[in-house]
Order: C-alpha cells, then sequence, then structure tokens
C-alpha cells in the first residue's frame, strides 16, 4: 500500500489559507431566533479573527452545501433538539464532518435533564431531588393523585420544567398545589416528559468551561439575578429584566467549588469543547447543579460570552481555536 504524499509546503512569503468554517444556526425548534443571533454572533466573531466563515442553516441543502463546498470544521449555533440531541452530530459523523462541541451520545445524555442529574448524582455531586414522568403517567393513574404525591415528596416550592430543551421554554416555579395542574399543562406543551424538582433557594449561577487543548477549564462565574426571581425565558431575553455580574459575588471558596463542580459536570458526561452548566449556590455555600448545556448561547447578551470576557479572552480568538483544534491545525 503506497503512503499518501505529505502536502506541499507554502511557497515562501505565501499567506497560510484561513481556515474555512460553516457556522450552523436557525433550524426547525422553539429557540430559532435565539440560535439565529448566537449563529451571526459566530459569524461576526469569526469573520473577525480572520477565518473564511460561511452562516448557514440546518436544513435539507446543508449536507450537499458540504459536500461541494467543504469545511475544515463546523461550529454548532442551533440550541434546541437540532443542535443538542445529538441527531445532527451523529449525522455530521456520518458525513465524515468535523464539529466543535460535544459527540451525539454525550449530547443525548445532556439533553435528558433527569439522565444527566442521575449521572451527575452517582458522581456524588449535588443536584435537587425530583420526578421525571411522562404524560401518558398523568393521564392513565389519575393526575390529581401523582401531583399529590409529587408534592408529599418533594415539598413546595417547585420548578416545572420540561424533561429536555433549553432557553427556560415552559418552565415555572410553582408554590402553590393549585398552581401546580396548569403549570404541567404549559410545560407539555414543550414536550412529553416534566421534571419536576425541589426548588432551592439561592443565587443561580451560569458555569462556562472551554478546552482549548490543555484540558477542561473552568471560565468566572456569571450571576443570575433577574427581577422576577425565576430565570424563566422573559427574563432571559427582554432587556433590563435580569442583572448579570461577572464574576459572581461568591466567597473564594464557594467560587472554587462551583468551578470545580461545572469541570467534573463536564467529565463525567463525556462532553468535549466547550459546555455551560447552570447551577444554584445556597444560602449555606452548597452548589446544586440543575442542568448542562451542549451548545451555550452565543449572543452578545449571553453568559458564555461574559464568561469568556471575564477571563480575559477574546471571544472570537476562542471559537477559532477551538474550530482549529477540530480541523486537526491546532494543537
Amino acid at each position: 500500500m503506497s503512503e499518501t504524499a505529505p502536502a506541499p509546503a507554502p511557497a515562501p512569503g505565501a499567506e497560510p489559507h484561513p481556515l474555512r468554517a460553516v457556522v450552523l444556526a436557525g433550524g426547525l425548534t422553539f429557540e430559532r431566533e435565539v440560535s439565529l443571533s448566537s449563529g451571526t454572533q459566530v459569524w461576526e466573531e469569526l469573520a473577525r479573527a480572520g477565518l473564511d466563515a460561511e452562516l448557514r442553516d440546518a436544513d435539507a441543502d446543508l449536507l450537499p452545501g458540504l459536500a461541494a463546498s467543504p469545511a475544515d470544521a463546523v461550529f454548532i449555533a442551533l440550541h434546541g433538539a437540532t443542535g443538542e440531541d445529538g441527531a445532527l452530530r451523529a449525522v455530521l459523523d456520518l458525513a465524515g464532518v468535523p464539529y466543535v462541541g460535544s459527540p451525539a451520545a454525550a449530547c443525548r445524555l445532556a439533553w435528558d435533564k433527569p439522565a444527566a442529574k442521575s449521572v451527575v448524582r452517582t458522581a456524588g455531586l449535588t443536584t435537587p431531588d425530583w420526578v421525571a414522568l411522562p404524560h401518558s403517567t398523568f393521564r392513565e393513574l389519575g393526575a390529581g393523585a401523582v401531583l399529590d404525591l409529587m408534592v408529599a415528596r418533594l415539598g413546595l416550592p417547585l420548578m416545572v420544567k420540561p424533561a429536555s430543551g433549553g432557553s427556560a421554554l415552559g418552565v415555572q416555579k410553582v408554590g402553590r398545589v393549585e398552581d401546580l395542574p396548569a403549570a404541567m399543562v404549559s410545560c407539555f406543551a414543550y414536550g412529553d416528559t416534566v421534571l419536576v424538582e425541589r426548588f432551592v433557594e439561592g443565587v443561580e449561577v451560569a458555569l462556562s468551561v472551554i478546552d482549548l487543548g490543555s484540558g477542561p477549564e473552568a471560565l468566572p462565574a456569571v450571576e443570575i439575578a433577574p427581577e422576577s426571581g425565576v430565570f424563566d425565558y422573559t427574563s432571559r431575553y427582554t432587556p433590563g429584566l435580569t442583572e448579570y455580574h461577572t464574576p459572581a459575588r461568591l466567597p473564594e471558596d464557594v467560587a472554587a467549588r462551583a468551578a470545580a463542580l461545572a469541570v467534573e459536570v463536564h467529565q463525567v458526561l463525556g462532553l468535549r469543547d466547550l459546555s455551560r452548566t447552570d447551577a444554584i449556590v445556597s444560602p449555606d455555600g452548597e452548589v446544586h447543579f440543575l442542568e448542562v448545556n451542549v451548545s451555550p448561547g452565543l449572543t452578545e447578551t449571553s453568559m458564555f460570552p461574559m464568561a469568556v470576557e471575564a477571563a480575559g479572552y477574546e471571544l472570537g480568538e476562542v471559537l477559532a481555536r477551538l474550530l482549529a483544534r477540530r480541523a486537526g491545525t491546532g494543537s
């Protein structure tokens, strides 16, 4: 078998060919508009960093387009199922297209919030008690009886959220038993399975992790202070309804524990390149894992870019380095 000849060296004085990146954004989920904002921001940052970047939607033209004009690497800025449940990444694997981010199997695990919580708890990390049930259970066994058992087991208040999904769509805090049925109905609009979790009072933090080649590194925590007290969809995307503090106003030892938790979550779930863990720090300093995002928001007001800036990095440089690693041109 003949060996493949090495690629010719560029001519003296020739400019190296810029990395060609395709940024995927949009998709057909409830989070399409947020994804388009993230993708546009990524595309602009990569262009400023000197990359040959193209913004594409995840539609029927994607695979033919990548075949006709191959990318050195793809950056997935899709939120919701399209970008985070692992299916698209499995297709990119089939096509032999390198991409930034976690592999398909790890994404499937992280996307399933109850499954991720189980793995995290087994690893010895703290997460609020929960119950996850499909809509059919309430229909077959009687919603009233099941809800009564939930309240008896978990107490009040409760957080009601879809078992998968992002951007806090369908998430509600429930403080009264009589409000629970309506919250469940609202939640089922976003998925067939609901996660009901014991509410933990405290400071909510976003804990971003990146790996630029020397192992996962936790960035400074972003403290989230919504006016309403709950970081729901409206609080996330309505200017002025939430204050952010970077780094979070935490004691040094608590900040260190939060950072360690984020890195361990990244590792035990088999994540790669970047992630963002959402957590609550209770008044006693305990850090409680809530969920992890394999495709964190990258809009101008998103928490991942805040953390990157607080760490002293340039966002475009970080994104370019992640792409270069996946393209095989970086260390």
